[in-house]
């Protein structure tokens, strides 16, 4: 059984994954829809400022706090290895750090600078806003199903 500081850790690590999950399901249900429907140059915009937001210390202390946790559990339980949980706390600290993070920075991040650096105004705009809509939504329904495994994963570790 998981106990003292690792158990605190473990809950952490599944409120941590799931209210990230809970996020980025907000953006794949309708955010994203939402935008798309709107005229490119003003969902370009709203885009770019949702993205400005994202970046200050209320969500990034929740992901990147997430991330450092699930890479504490990964090693302690890796270093540690437990009994109980190790396989699902592993794979939970895998799937969030891997699944989400790693996705975020080599799928999501690349699309909104290049989202950020494109003319809203120019011709190629229409084309441009629908490819990056398509591409970031699917990669973001990946990082949505893997911080919610993680978050599962590591419940299934606790019982």
């Amino acid at each position: 059984m998981i106990d003292g500081p690792y158990l605190v850790m473990a809950v952490l690590g599944v409120l941590g994954c799931g209210l990230v999950a809970g996020v980025f399901c907000g953006f794949s249900a309708f955010v994203m829809r939402g935008l798309a429907e709107l005229p490119p140059a003003r969902g370009v915009a709203a885009m770019n400022s949702i993205n400005a937001a994202a970046v200050r210390p209320p969500f990034m202390l929740l992901f990147i706090g997430t991330a450092i946790l699930c890479a504490v559990l990964g090693v302690v339980t890796f270093v540690l290895l437990p009994e109980d949980g190790s396989v699902e706390l592993l794979l939970g600290s895998a799937l969030y750090l891997f699944g989400s993070f790693g996705v975020t920075v080599a799928a999501n991040v690349p699309r909104n600078e290049a989202l950020l650096r494109l003319d809203p105004h120019s011709p190629e705009t229409t084309a441009r806003w629908r490819a990056y809509v398509r591409g970031w939504t699917r990669w973001n329904h990946v990082r949505t199903v893997a911080s919610a495994a993680a978050a599962i994963s590591y419940t299934l570790a606790l019982t």
